[in-house]
């Protein structure tokens, strides 16, 4: 079933992945998940997120009670996270598949400085073949630990890099129209095509014991992603293949009809407040009817004062509206190096930047206005 998708944010809760009783990784279930990784690897560009610090952590701060106060789960977190990410870089390394660890807040996919970081630094580790373990931060972020969860850092994520499909494996398989725990005719939902009230109620408050969600993040954080053109499963973690037993009947599948570019260029298309302009010559124009990014050397004069990521107005010389873009530089650097030939532009600005100021998967043609 996962096939098709190219793009592949992994969600794993720490129910799945930590043995309740002794409060320790489940090697042979970890080993097996790795084993599935490794058979789509090749073909894929695969981000984990994986919770489980705190409960790794939690037997060196009390091993008799649970742990209440913040300070302690920020100290559980520091201690567990070391060794969370150790066994995912052993198991890994063992199928020849380099990890790579990245800690996370909301605040991180929420500022946009911070968010272009982190997408680059993802796109960087999957052109060489590393797959990121991601988890939140919790020994800083202490609003995560209160109230936040992996799920929808997860569907941050994937946003962040316009996937296709997260997968939510968990202790259970799917969404069901009521608890299957106290009411033994409730039907798993297979499909879902939108999230409304209906669906939402459905999504009871069962608590794992060691995880900060239940099923309404998961539901939250598929609804999330359809609405980025990303599709989400569903499904148990309890299989011998975990990632490739997901099937249409053993897992609740979201669906979606858009994808993560289109989305992406209608967000921009409904951009109204633009931070500056760009006014380009004919051979840019010419570019641009032709659907290709925008290079420094096609722009005659830079409008405005914008950072980097910021949405802008690309102009014709007649001030005839052409399109509207994510810009790759601030204003100061844009300015410096517009006219220029992109080769140029580490000589110019003292570092290595991108040769497109606007890429052409971050800019939307108009039409004239």
């Amino acid at each position: 079933m996962i096939n098709k998708f190219k793009k592949i944010v992994i969600k794993i809760g720490s129910s799945s992945i930590v043995n309740e009783n002794n409060k320790k990784i489940k090697t042979s279930w970890l080993r097996s998940i790795c084993d599935d990784i490794k058979s789509i690897h090749s073909n894929k560009e695969i981000v984990i997120v994986c919770s489980g610090a705190i409960a790794l952590g939690t037997k060196f701060i009390n091993k008799k009670e649970p742990i209440r106060r913040l300070e302690d789960k920020q100290a559980a977190a520091a201690i567990g996270q070391i060794e969370l990410a150790k066994c995912w870089q052993q198991a890994l390394k063992k199928k020849e598949i380099q990890t790579a660890q990245i800690l996370l807040t909301l605040n991180d996919s929420e500022v946009r400085r911070r968010y272009l970081n982190v997408r680059k630094t993802i796109n960087a580790l999957h052109k060489k073949g590393v797959i990121p373990i991601i988890n939140e931060n919790d020994s800083v972020a202490t609003e995560e630990i209160r109230f936040g969860d992996n799920d929808r850092l997860a569907a941050r994520v994937a946003q962040m890099i316009d996937a296709e499909l997260l997968i939510l494996l968990t202790d259970v398989d799917g969404l069901y129209s009521d608890s299957p725990k106290q009411n033994k005719k409730a039907k798993k939902i297979l499909e879902v095509f939108k999230v409304d009230s209906k669906i939402e109620k459905m999504a009871k408050k069962n608590f794992s014991n060691f995880g900060t969600g239940g099923m309404v993040t998961k539901i939250w954080a598929a609804k999330i992603c359809m609405n980025s053109g990303c599709s989400t499963v569903i499904s148990s973690s309890n299989k011998n293949r975990p990632l490739l037993d997901i099937s249409k009947l053993n897992s609740t599948w979201f669906n979606t009809k858009k994808t993560p570019k289109s989305n992406r260029k209608q967000w921009l298309l409904n951009h109204l407040h633009t931070s500056g302009s760009i006014i380009v010559d004919q051979g840019a124009l010419k570019a641009l009817v032709n659907n290709k990014s925008l290079l420094p050397a096609g722009v005659l004069e830079i409008k405005g004062h914008f950072n980097r990521g910021d949405v802008i107005r690309i102009l014709s010389e007649k001030n005839i509206k052409l399109g509207i873009g994510i810009i790759a530089y601030d204003s100061s650097d844009a300015k410096r190096i517009i006219g220029k030939n992109s080769n140029d532009i580490k000589d110019i600005l003292g570092y290595e930047g991108r040769d497109e100021l606007i890429h052409k998967d971050d800019l939307v043609k108009v039409s004239n206005e």
